[in-house]
């Protein structure tokens, strides 16, 4: 049995954050993109997280980025706004903010790079967490943070009325079931090649940068585990595992897998901003054979239409 979610949503999309040529943010690109990604099956997308490139876009980009989200897909799916940075007071302002811009939830990274002790981090969450009326989905990526959010911590968390879920980075799936057993957390797999597996002890849904190029895709594992039909979703995730390997694996960051592959697909992406570089043609290219790959199987596995 799965758990409920704590708002509509199970399977949300890391969405890239669009830009122009010129490396501005593209708000009409955003509102196409998100529409596309609702339209074909995400029913939440997190905006301004690791995929977002949230370290190198302004506050004030972040607050229009989730306005303009927001009235492109209306009340069709969750809006997560990724909040966290290394200051508490900064990040409890953005959370602030992503709230008056009409985001439905935070997601909140520990802070980064000052490596505080557990009792820091658990402060740094409360105290974010009582800055806003919004639930408040918590993100475990130590390899990112250099700070693990560890179980005991998140146990305590837990107590606090806002604090919901996880978003599950950890790459410790024993210490989240532990902490799934034991609270009424929501587990969302935050690593595409733990969707199912996390979904199948209970986890509430993934967010997931694959998601960007292949939505229809990401949904279509936790569809079949829903209807009961294990088989056809242990087949649909191993289908997928090939293009998870090459966006999230391959040595490249989603952000630019993601970005690489978009533009193909006729859908808006831009470049990424420094200090992250664009895939280089080679590397584009075995994105764009992986990915017809997984289509064009797809494809053959549908019915035969009148």
């Amino acid at each position: 049995m799965t758990t409920t979610p704590p708002f509509p949503g199970r399977t949300l999309c890391a969405m890239i954050t669009p830009f122009t040529a010129s490396g501005a943010l593209d708000l009409d690109g955003a509102q196409r993109l998100a529409a596309r990604l609702v339209g074909q099956g995400c029913d939440g997308l997190v905006l301004s997280g690791t995929t977002g490139e949230s370290p190198t876009t302004t506050d004030a980009e972040k607050r229009s980025l989730i306005a303009a989200v927001r009235e492109a897909v209306g009340t069709r799916a969750t809006l997560v706004a990724g909040v966290g940075t290394p200051d508490t007071a900064h990040t409890a302002a953005l959370a602030r903010e992503a709230e008056q811009a009409g985001a439905d939830a935070l997601l909140l990274a520990a802070p980064y790079y000052s490596r505080p002790p557990q009792d820091a981090v658990e402060a740094y969450f409360r105290e974010t967490a009582d800055a806003t009326g919004l639930p408040v989905v918590l993100y475990d990526i130590p390899a990112r943070t250099g700070v693990r959010v560890e179980p005991d911590t998140l146990l305590r968390l837990a107590e606090h009325p806002r604090i919901v879920a996880v978003k599950d980075c950890s790459n410790d799936f024993l210490a989240a079931q532990r902490v799934m057993a034991r609270t009424d957390l929501a587990y969302y797999a935050g690593c595409d090649e733990h969707n199912l597996a996390l979904y199948a002890v209970g986890g509430a849904g993934c967010v997931s940068t694959v998601a960007n190029v292949a939505p229809t895709a990401v949904c279509s594992v936790l569809d079949a585990f829903d209807r009961g039909d294990t088989a056809e979703a242990v087949r649909l995730q191993h289908r997928l595992t090939p293009l998870i390997e090459a966006m999230m694996a391959g040595g490249l960051p989603g952000t630019v897998t993601a970005k690489a592959l978009l533009p193909a697909l006729g859908l808006p992406a831009g470049p990424v901003r420094p200090p992250l570089r664009p895939a280089d043609p080679r590397a584009t290219a075995a994105l764009r054979e992986t990915y017809d790959r997984l289509t064009a199987e797809a494809g053959s596995r549908r019915p035969a239409t009148a």
